[in-house]
């Protein structure tokens, strides 16, 4: 019993002896040994310390990645903690630099109170992952500097590149705008999406407190509640069908134009095409960006210049169903209308707009197969006189552009990317003012506004604009405003989308739309756009050629496919490639068959081969 007893005070005494050598221990290798402690307590400032976010990325209507973010490193540096001993050859070679650039970066205006030799400052901005895994290794190496991490943009595939846009670093004048989000050094979007969603995409920045000493070396976080963990940026999915995208890239290479196609029932654009274009991954933030940039804004050919929003063309005879429509529902004309055409239009015995050769036009329908200039020169005019008559067309012109405003013809379209134009239609008071200054003292009249009624004269139209109204016929008379966007986070139903669900009524009768597309399909199956053709699918359509001085004249068409409950209206204009059944009207139907069937009928497969051959490039001196 008392060995027993003897044994337990052993063992109780052994342990603590123990515990008291390992807090001993302890405490000497706190003491002597570690020196994170001591460092902390020789901390003398606090710097709060940025974590920034992964920027939202953006799929396709089918959930395809356009956008991503790659990984990417600003390599920082505190001028008095840099050694005057470290290889600076093995340091340059390791990042890519020379030395010039090695010295020019690291000597500041020291006077300048933006710069202090204790506080770190950006020396090589935009290092990739791969380059700043091989420099990691030996960063120990050269003291005063640190990395933080970045991300940048990747693009898997190089399409959409004005609907995309990309990201650049903040200017001065941003952060002035915003000095409670944006610091220098920050990223922001420019263009396209990236811009429109910024405020969605860009996330919230997180922050920790960091301890420096009296020489402003980073000696560690300071745990604690003021910690900030950053908010990633929200995901976005675009209306665009990738694949129809890049194929309608395909067919636009080397010509200079647009394609814009919309699905009429929700105003989802589902392919916006720009020629010439440029890959994203050229204006991806690295350190080569800028010298890509100078290139693509010095290329006479202008790929940063997105056609499809901001080019204003005159929309020629694509303008001759709005036309009927607006004379159709004013009583300018009835759906009997007859005009014979002699090749042109007379007024007075003199000939003053020529037209081609063609069988007489014996009814609205009619009038559009054959794209008939004296036809619809003759509606304009009659609907811009049937108010006030030849000697008061300013009553009539004005119930004319009350329709167009309408169809939002000369306006923006309010679609969710930057930089659109409007477009222009002349009101009475333009001729006014244009008239009254060339001619003195005389009235302008329908006679002199004629070219109107064919597309003409004064008016212009963004590409965008053209498909939308390629849209409203489709759909009998009504659209929903173009927009780029389907869903946020995977949400249909997003506050931010609400604008794009209102429906827009055009105060037009369903059975004029409902004339003026028998019309467009007759064009396509025995008028100007029969190689518009496409074998099981009801394509209505309209051709146009708009008179270009400066070259050859401009090739265009606009169409919807099927008739009945319409998948995809789209507009194509193609700059100086002349007669719009040329290339206009075979590349819009080569994009609808592609869209409906998936593929390219074997009968038209000649069709294909002859647009993605064709090189309308201009000889540039």
């Amino acid at each position: 019993m008392s060995d027993s007893y003897s044994n337990r005070q052993i063992w109780i005494r052994g342990l603590f002896i123990f515990t008291a050598l390992v807090l001993a221990v302890n405490a000497l290798y706190i003491q002597l040994i570690d020196s994170t402690y001591r460092q902390k307590a020789e901390a003398t400032t606090i710097d709060e310390y940025v974590i920034y976010p992964s920027r939202g990325v953006i799929y396709d209507r089918n959930d395809r990645l356009l956008v991503h973010n790659d990984p990417t490193y600003d390599l920082m540096v505190t001028y008095n903690q840099v050694s005057k001993k470290m290889d600076t050859l093995a340091f340059c070679e390791l990042l890519g630099i020379t030395r010039d650039y090695f010295e020019k970066t690291l000597e500041k205006n020291w006077r300048d109170p933006r710069y202090s030799k204790s506080v770190p400052f950006v020396f090589v901005s935009k290092v990739s992952a791969q380059k700043f895994a091989q420099f990691q290794e030996r960063l120990y190496e050269f003291p005063g500097f640190s990395a933080r991490l970045r991300h940048a943009r990747g693009y898997p595939h190089t399409n959409a590149a004005h609907v995309i846009g990309y990201i650049r670093e903040v200017d001065q004048a941003d952060i002035n705008k915003n000095k409670e989000v944006y610091a220098s050094g920050d990223y922001i979007g420019a263009g396209g999406l990236e811009s429109a969603y910024e405020a969605l995409l860009k996330g919230e920045k997180g922050s920790k407190l960091m301890l420096k000493d009296n020489l402003g070396r980073e000696v560690g976080f300071l745990e604690g509640s003021t910690d900030l963990d950053p908010v990633s940026g929200n995901n976005l999915t675009s209306s665009l069908d990738l694949e129809l995208q890049a194929y309608g890239e395909l067919l636009m290479q080397n010509k200079i134009g647009s394609i814009v196609a919309i699905e009429p029932a929700t105003g989802e654009v589902l392919a916006m095409v720009s020629t010439p274009n440029y890959d994203p991954n050229e204006l991806s933030i690295d350190r080569e960006r800028g010298e890509a940039y100078k290139r693509l804004v010095e290329d006479p050919n202008l790929p940063l210049f997105d056609r499809s929003i901001m080019a204003q063309y005159p929309p020629g005879s694509l303008f001759k169903p709005i036309i009927a429509l607006i004379g159709l529902e004013t009583g300018a004309i009835t759906p009997e209308k007859v005009v014979s055409c002699p090749g042109a239009y007379f007024f007075g015995g003199m000939r003053l707009t020529g037209c081609h050769g063609h069988p007489t036009c014996y009814n609205v329908q009619t009038g559009i197969q054959y794209s008939c200039n004296a036809y619809f020169v003759t509606v304009f005019r009659d609907i811009v006189d049937k108010a006030g008559g030849f000697y008061n067309p300013q009553a009539g012109l004005d119930i004319f552009n009350s329709y167009l405003d309408q169809f939002n013809v000369g306006k923006v379209t309010g679609i969710d990317i930057p930089r659109e134009k409007g477009g222009f239609y002349p009101s009475s008071e333009f001729y006014n003012q244009h008239f009254g200054k060339q001619q003195a003292g005389q009235k302008w009249n329908s006679i002199w506004i004629r070219s109107l009624g064919i597309g003409q004269g004064e008016l212009l139209l963004t590409n965008l604009q053209m498909a939308n109204l390629a849209a409203i016929i489709a759909n009998r008379g009504h659209y929903y405003r173009p927009h780029l966007i389907k869903a946020i986070n995977g949400d249909e139903k997003a506050v931010e989308l609400a604008a794009y669900k209102e429906k827009h009524e055009i105060n037009i009768q369903d059975k004029y739309f409902e004339l003026v597309i028998d019309g467009m399909e007759q064009v396509v199956q025995a008028g100007t756009a029969r190689v518009a053709n496409i074998p099981g699918v009801s394509v209505c359509g309209k051709t146009g050629t708009a008179e270009n001085p400066h070259g050859e004249d401009h090739s265009i068409f606009f169409a919807f496919a099927p008739k009945y409950n319409p998948e995809i209206a789209i507009a194509v204009y193609v700059e100086n490639a002349g007669f719009g059944g040329v290339y206009a009207a075979p590349i819009a139907s080569l994009m609808i068959e592609k869209y409906i069937n998936g593929s390219i009928d074997p009968t038209r497969e000649y069709l294909e081969k002859r647009m993605l051959e064709a090189n309308l490039m201009p000889i540039l001196p």
